[in-house]
């Protein structure tokens, strides 16, 4: 089970889960750091006065990772029925 583009993934498990949970985690794990690279990026653009369209340009992917790690940590979180 691939995880698209857009960080979405299929509804629907099979029988090669847990070798698709671990790629997912593996995805999982690099998004966070790309999210905390962009964070001291934000950061170091902002205490220099940089190019604010970078900044701005930057919080946005910041923002897409995000959503892309939400995603992931809900389809990897299980569902409890209460």
């Amino acid at each position: 089970m691939a995880v698209g583009r857009d960080g979405s993934c299929p509804e629907g498990r099979d029988e090669g889960t847990a070798v698709n949970e671990e790629e997912l985690q593996r995805r999982l794990v690099a998004l966070k750091i790309e999210h905390r690279d962009l964070d001291a990026a934000i950061d170091a653009l902002g205490s220099t006065g940089g190019d604010q369209m970078q900044v701005a340009r930057l919080k946005r992917k910041k923002l897409k990772l995000r959503d892309q790690i939400h995603i992931i940590e809900d389809y990897l979180t299980p569902d409890i029925i209460a």
